[in-house]
């Protein structure tokens, strides 16, 4: 999970405002590597595979696909129809524009690849079990063109059902004599008018290691509900508890939704599902009902729970974080992604199994609570109870936060209560400062020292990037009337250094 995190992380909302014209968002995510054993092709230049099959449909930009070719130069391209031709390699447009010479693709790390010695390798795999596969594609150490001693690897995965990809650059290196090194990671639609990147990852020079991002589609599928319950028997039948749908839909007023069995019979208001325990027929099966004047589908769905479907080391079954028997409704650090899909359930960017780690190992084990606040580590994205969220505890700002013991005591910051901020000790210490606090319409900085602030960034307490400002100037003010009200985290970045505050918007 090594990488430039917090470097990158800085400027999401700024890449989104900029390049985000599509309805995709971008995040970082844990570096994971997925291994792939069926062959793609690796020995072409500047070509695009023969077609493959997606083993699930897959909806990119609105449109489902179940057919991809792979570029021998990083990327996907959903348009099958280019396969076994060439593929562009000089391009110098970023992502969106009309002109961009690849389109309706998946970037992984676009650039000029070349690999006719079969030193690297692009492969393709599945993981998991259906409704719930993803689809891997590979490139490993495959050589730049004109720097053959230059090799990049990175993986692309398709989730299925979810709309989600996931880009991991594991060792992207740079060839600046060929192109201008230029590479993008990110997602381009099929005018090219719509587009997304990860910060920092758009067309230019760059280098990466051991990173992860995500692109996702907000409000994805929203205009249904997901009850997904563990299949006890493996018959495909089951009951579901409708009371638990009427007080996520309807928390105010939960005894006014009325389920029916059919979009008919709700129009018609006849034949009303007359208990609030229901059996499914059919695996998945559709009900409806009506929330605010809206028709909603509530889909029930049945898994394996047998099936570890993130790899996380946590029981399916376990993953019901609220204990209602619904699966899909337990999303712990609100990404979009419910725990028993998500393999960071707690957002804190330590991977899942990493955290799901045990006090002692005989009957009697209980999970690790480092600031015992009722919450285990894994599902805790304040280990030891600070008020520093872990991810903002990465302040050697490689991506890591298990690596930063800034007190030199054994203890890395994220779990060591002592260490406050972790960054008492550097030069930043009382030349910065935010006022007034609370704020309502604008946040001051102060800066006494030398430097010139480079970056921004304000957090919610769940961790998810709300505001960015990146200057080459300086930057003394922040607009704050848009945010609601309640605490805020604020990281200044000064040169390689990091000071982090917390505010209150009244």
């Amino acid at each position: 999970m090594i990488k430039n995190y917090f470097l990158a992380l800085v400027s999401v909302l700024f890449c989104q405002f900029n390049y985000g014209q599509s309805n995709y968002a971008v995040t970082p995510i844990p570096f994971q590597q997925y291994t792939a054993n069926f062959q793609v092709q690796g020995t072409q230049d500047d070509i695009n595979s023969n077609v493959i099959g997606l083993p699930f449909n897959f909806d990119f930009y609105g449109i489902n696909y179940n057919q991809i070719v792979v570029s021998t130069n990083g990327y996907i391209d959903l348009r099958y129809t280019t396969a076994n031709q060439s593929s562009p390699w000089s391009f110098t447009q970023s992502v969106p524009d009309v002109n961009f010479p690849v389109k309706n693709s998946i970037l992984g790390c676009y650039n000029d690849l070349y690999n006719n010695n079969s030193q690297g390798f692009i492969t393709y795999g599945i993981y998991g079990t259906a409704p719930y596969r993803k689809f891997v594609v590979v490139f490993n150490n495959n050589a730049h063109y004109s720097c053959s001693t230059t090799l990049s690897s990175f993986q692309m995965v398709l989730y299925e059902s979810q709309s989600i990809i996931d880009v991991q650059l594991v060792d992207k290196q740079d060839c600046l004599a060929w192109n201008g090194g230029r590479a993008v990671t990110g997602l381009i639609n099929l005018a090219g008018d719509m587009g997304i990147t990860a910060p920092g990852r758009n067309t230019g020079a760059w280098t990466a290691y051991h990173e992860g991002w995500r692109f996702t589609r907000p409000g994805y599928s929203t205009g249904n509900y997901s009850f997904v319950k563990c299949d006890g028997n493996s018959d495909g039948i089951e009951d579901f508890y409708l009371q638990v749908v009427k007080n996520d839909l309807a928390p105010n007023n939960p005894t006014g939704l009325t389920f029916y069995t059919s979009l008919a019979d709700l129009q018609a208001q006849t034949n009303p599902i007359p208990t609030i325990m229901f059996t499914n027929t059919s695996n998945p099966q559709t009900i409806y009902t009506m929330v605010n004047g809206m028709v909603k589908s509530v889909v029930l769905s049945l898994v394996d729970c047998a099936v570890d479907f993130d790899t996380d080391t946590v029981a399916t079954n376990l993953e019901d974080a609220n204990n209602d028997t619904n699966l899909a409704n337990d999303d712990t650090d609100m990404d979009g992604l419910p725990n028993y899909l998500d393999n960071d359930d707690d957002g804190d960017m330590i991977l899942t199994n990493m955290e799901y780690v045990f006090t002692n190992k005989n009957a009697t084990s209980v999970l690790i609570d480092t600031d015992n606040d009722g919450k285990p580590n894994y599902l805790d994205n304040d280990d030891d109870g600070d008020g520093v969220l872990t991810f903002m505890e990465d302040y050697n700002g490689n991506g890591n936060p298990a690596d930063d013991d800034t007190n030199n005591n054994g203890i890395a910051d994220y779990l060591d209560p002592s260490n406050i901020l972790g960054t008492d000790a550097n030069s930043l210490d009382n030349s910065i400062k935010l006022y007034p606090n609370p704020a309502s319409d604008v946040l001051h900085i102060a800066n006494t020292s030398s430097e010139i602030i480079s970056n921004v960034s304000i957090y919610s307490i769940s961790g998810a990037l709300i505001k960015d400002l990146k200057s080459a100037d300086t930057i003394e003010s922040i607009s704050v009337s848009d945010l609601q009200s309640g605490l805020y985290f604020v990281k200044i970045q000064v040169n390689d250094e990091v000071k982090n505050f917390k505010f209150i918007k009244k």
